[in-house]
Order: structure tokens, then C-alpha cells, then sequence
């Protein structure tokens, strides 16, 4: 199994930078067997390759008004999407990937999950939401979403 962890986020600026933070740790770790880190950056729909060649994605984000600031979540479906849509910077790329990711995927599209951090968060979050994700990625939970 190919599990990917695909960090997001906007590295300039400070209220989205929380993906590429979490990607610079899980560079500095050696990650599981079958595990890969992934600087998603903005790039949204350019990540179908990455993701459709993959068994199961982690996504990193930073997100708003799901918790207290510095808490981890874990969001699917309708959750993830409104998410993606509403909060995010980079909104139309990682919305519709997750959207139409079931349509657009060559064979079956991977589990996939938005693993967010709430903003703002210093270097506690990064280390909890690294964490997460690689047991999340290595887990066998039915906490992932196959399809939309």
C-alpha cells in the first residue's frame, strides 16, 4: 500500500503556512515502509497525479473555526469539502480535487482524509498533526473516505 501524505498551504503567509510547516518535519523523520511526504503547496487539481496513484492520502491544512486555536481535527465528505471551499487560501484546487476525485481518477480513487490544524499554532501543532498523519497513513481505520 502507497500512502501519501500531501501537505498544503501557502509558506509566505502566516495564517497558511501550517501544511509546508508539517512537511519540513516529516522531512527532517524517516517515515514508515510505504509512506511519502508530499509539499502540496497550492497546487490543487495538479495533485490528481500524486493522489490518484496513491492507496490512501493524508491532507494537511491549516483550518478555521473547527476548534480551539492549536488543536488537530479530522474532516470528511461534506466537513472536508466546506472546508476546502470556504476556509482555504487555496480553495478551488483543493475543494474540487476532493470533490470530483472520484470522477476524474484513473481506476478507483484512493482513501483520503483532511487532517487540519487549527490556526493559530506553534511548534506543538506541527508535531502533533506529523504525528497523526503518519498513524493515520500506517493505521488500518475506517476513518477515511473512498469516494464522495
Amino acid at each position: 500500500m502507497l500512502a501519501r501524505i500531501v501537505c498544503v498551504g501557502n509558506r509566505l503567509v502566516s495564517c497558511d503556512d501550517l501544511g509546508p510547516r508539517v512537511f519540513d518535519e516529516l522531512s527532517r523523520r524517516e517515515l514508515p515502509e510505504g509512506v511519502e511526504a508530499v509539499d502540496g503547496g497550492l497546487r490543487g487539481l495538479d495533485l490528481l497525479t500524486c493522489v490518484e496513484q496513491s492507496d490512501r492520502v493524508v491532507f494537511v491544512d491549516a483550518v478555521a473555526g473547527f476548534a480551539q486555536p492549536g488543536d488537530v481535527v479530522e474532516l470528511r465528505g461534506e466537513e472536508a469539502y466546506h472546508a476546502a471551499s470556504q476556509r482555504f487560501d487555496h480553495a478551488a484546487g483543493l475543494g474540487y480535487l476532493l470533490q470530483v476525485l472520484p470522477a476524474v481518477c484513473e481506476g478507483p480513487p484512493p482513501e483520503w482524509i483532511l487532517l487540519g490544524g487549527e490556526q493559530p499554532g506553534g511548534a506543538s501543532i506541527v508535531e502533533a498533526l506529523a504525528e497523526r498523519a503518519v498513524e493515520l497513513a500506517t493505521s488500518n481505520a475506517e476513518r477515511f473516505r473512498r469516494t464522495a
